[in-house]
C-alpha cells in the first residue's frame, strides 16, 4: 500500500479485521477505521437504517403514537452516546481522536449480540447438564452486560487514549444517560397514565 499524499489522511484498512482485532482486546484494530465524518456517519447508517424502516412500516400500518414513540426512542439511544462521548472527549481535549473512536465503536457493537448468541449457546449447554435454569439465565445476561461494558470501556481507553478511570467514567457516564433519556420519558408516561 503506497503511502498518503502530504496533508491527506491515511486510507482506513479491513473493518473486519479492525471489529476482531478490538473484539479480542488487540488495541492495533483501531487502525483499521476511518477517522473521516464519512466513515463515522457510515458506521452509523446500519444502525439508523433498521429503526427508520421499522418505524416507518408501524406507522403505515396504523401503529399511531406507539410506533412514534419507539421509533423516537430508538433514534435517542443511537444518538446519545456519539453525543454525549463526543462531550467527554472535548472536555478532556481528545476530540481529535473522537471521530476514529466513535466509527470503530458503532462497528464494534455489531460484535455484542454475536458474544451474547454464544454466551446463550454455551450456558443452555449448560442448563441441559443440570445447571438451574434461572443460573443460566442471569449468567448470560451478567456475561452480555460485561462483555459490551468491557468492550466500550476498552476502546474508550485506546481509541480516546485515556486513562483506566477516565475511560470507566466516560461508559458508565454515558450509558447511564442514555437510559435516563430513553427510559425516563417511558416511566414518566406511565407514572401520569396512571393517575
Amino acid at each position: 500500500m503506497s503511502s498518503p499524499a502530504r496533508g491527506q489522511r491515511p486510507q482506513p484498512g479491513n473493518i473486519v479485521i479492525g471489529i476482531i482485532s478490538l473484539a479480542s482486546g488487540h488495541a492495533d484494530g483501531l487502525r483499521q477505521f476511518g477517522a473521516t465524518r464519512d466513515a463515522f456517519l457510515a458506521s452509523l447508517a446500519p444502525w439508523l437504517a433498521f429503526p427508520l424502516v421499522t418505524g416507518g412500516l408501524m406507522l403505515l400500518g396504523g401503529g399511531g403514537l406507539d410506533a412514534l414513540s419507539n421509533l423516537l426512542a430508538v433514534l435517542c439511544g443511537l444518538l446519545a452516546p456519539p453525543v454525549l462521548s463526543f462531550q467527554a472527549a472535548r472536555l478532556w481535549g481528545r476530540q481529535d481522536a473522537w471521530l476514529r473512536f466513535a466509527t470503530a465503536l458503532n462497528w464494534c457493537q455489531w460484535v455484542v449480540p454475536l458474544v451474547g448468541t454464544a454466551l446463550l449457546a454455551a450456558f443452555s449447554f449448560l442448563a441441559a447438564l443440570g445447571l438451574p435454569g434461572g443460573a443460566a439465565q442471569a449468567a448470560v445476561v451478567f456475561g452480555f452486560v460485561a462483555y459490551a461494558l468491557w468492550l466500550h470501556w476498552f476502546l474508550a481507553r485506546h481509541g480516546l487514549d485515556l486513562s483506566p478511570l477516565r475511560a470507566a467514567v466516560l461508559v458508565l457516564g454515558v450509558n447511564f444517560v442514555t437510559v435516563v433519556l430513553v427510559l425516563g420519558p417511558r416511566m414518566l408516561a406511565m407514572e401520569l397514565s396512571g393517575r
